[in-house]
């Protein structure tokens, strides 16, 4: 596939999430940084730009200059796909602004700061005809895409129970109070709106109905913030109702002292369960009744069509957060590829080519709002409403 050019927003000098995108977007060729607005500062942006090795020209100081600038360049120049990994605050401006003028986006997750935000980013999707990725990386592990699969084949039988938990424990003390830029912005409602579940609860949420096929559809919440002080919340937990009639648990804090990013995720049906953990992202285990415990490995020749198109290395050479980062960035460029051809989602499933958009992004926020209004609520059960 042609190289896509790929502009970029946020992800300057001291940014954790905009280094994570750029490696994954050009791990497998897929995409070629041209130009970035990645400060607010201009001469952080310019700085940044020219670390880069980007020319000056292409590195502008607002994407607002960015896009009228690149539009106005010849087709075979300008750049098509812009990713934005900016705080939460500053994902749906320039996203809208972004299809207005004809460029696909690439969003760090969630995908805005609020449900209405995320529904203006719908109708500008609609309006515009332009692609959307949201970057919920778990979906990209070829381990969990085996897991969909083997739940989709009905391996474990009707799905009964789906057990979902992010623990971390970096938020554990203030690090807002010393200067910590990454806690800074992620504890501040005002550019985070949401703290624990936005941050990783949308992960757990997107995951647990990415791996079951089920969609969450009632929840009971509780929120904390922990920290004394904090003005997000900081550890969340709820029980969970699904479409289809499974019930489950999500665990989301930030206050696990000692814990890193260990997502966990367990799906028990009628025949059998699975368990998949990041620490062990490379492995998939399955239990089905009455039968020895199994272990699946990545890499392996007895995998579905999905994980392995989802894989580069062979078993034993171990993949990770980068690659499963790139899985995304690598659905999404041949979708822009094969932006006329008619994909259908059973063709996106076998083939593990999937990756997260709109949808995913709409379900996230309508996650986030339903745990804070029934953590407020004396009512057992609140309705998630995308």
């Amino acid at each position: 596939m042609k190289q896509l050019k790929l502009g970029m927003i946020g992800g300057g000098h001291g940014s954790f999430i905009g280094a994570v995108h750029r490696r994954a977007a050009m791990l497998d060729g897929h995409f070629q940084l041209t130009c970035g607005a990645f400060s607010s500062d201009p001469t952080i942006s310019a700085e940044s730009g020219a670390s880069l090795g980007l020319p000056a020209k292409r590195v502008y100081a607002s994407y607002a200059d960015m896009f009228s600038s690149e539009a106005a360049l010849p087709p075979d120049q300008r750049m098509q796909a812009v990713a934005i990994v900016t705080p939460n605050h500053l994902h749906a401006a320039p996203a809208i602004e972004a299809m207005r003028h004809g460029f696909h986006v690439i969003v760090d997750k969630p995908l805005a700061i609020s449900l209405d935000e995320a529904r203006q980013i719908q109708q500008v999707i609609h309006s515009t005809g332009c692609q959307l990725a949201l970057t919920h990386t778990y979906a990209g592990y070829p381990m969990i895409k085996e897991a969909r699969q083997l739940v989709h084949a009905g391996k474990l039988g009707p799905i009964r129970k789906v057990l979902v938990e992010y623990p971390q424990g970096w938020l554990s003390q203030a690090l807002e109070d010393s200067g910590n830029r990454q806690a800074s912005w992620r504890t501040d409602p005002g550019r985070a709106g949401a703290g624990a579940i936005g941050d990783i609860g949308t992960h757990a949420a997107h995951l647990a109905e990415y791996v079951s096929g089920q969609l969450i559809t009632e929840l009971c919440a509780d929120l904390n913030s922990v920290v004394n002080g904090r003005q997000v919340d900081d550890d969340a937990a709820a029980l969970l109702r699904f479409s289809d009639g499974a019930s489950g648990t999500l665990i989301a804090t930030q206050v696990a002292t000692g814990e890193e990013n260990n997502v966990c995720i367990r799906v028990y049906g009628e025949l059998g369960g699975l368990q998949w953990s990041h620490r062990d992202a490379e492995s998939l285990r399955v239990n089905l009744h009455e039968q020895p415990a199994q272990l699946y490995r990545r890499g392996d020749a007895y995998l579905s069509q999905a994980a392995a198109n989802n894989s580069r290395l062979p078993p034993g050479h171990p993949e990770g957060f980068i690659e499963a980062f790139a899985n995304i960035y690598g659905s999404f460029a041949r979708r822009l590829h094969t932006s006329g051809a008619s994909l259908t989602p059973a063709d996106l499933f076998e083939s593990g080519f999937d990756y997260p958009s709109i949808d995913e992004g709409l379900r996230g926020m309508a996650f986030i709002e339903a745990m804070q209004r029934s953590a407020k609520s004396t009512q057992k059960w609140t309705t998630i409403k995308p």
